[in-house]
């Protein structure tokens, strides 16, 4: 996974302060924390965009091909690029 600059710079800050105390109650502010982040990360929003006939119909084929639905075929390719691992060729 890439750290952008902040996250890195939070890692060299917590690697670098020797000032954390465990809380008698970790295990669950750990669960806590782990649930809180997983329903951040698995929140799912709806969208309504307008596409051509033309583009649909060719996402419908490609998605048989790959044997997942047009629709997961269309987020993915919209996470791939929001994370930086496909761009735009224009």
């Amino acid at each position: 996974m890439k750290l952008d600059d902040y996250e890195l710079e939070l890692l060299d800050l917590v690697d670098k302060t020797n000032q954390f105390e465990q809380v008698d109650n970790y295990k669950q502010v750990i669960f806590e924390a782990k649930m809180m982040a997983k329903n951040h990360l698995n929140k799912v929003r709806n969208i309504n965009i307008r596409l051509s006939e033309a583009d649909i119909t060719i996402l419908k084929c490609k998605s048989i091909e790959a044997n997942i639905p047009y629709q997961a075929l269309v987020s993915s390719l919209i996470h791939q690029y929001a994370t930086d691992k496909i761009q735009l060729h224009i």
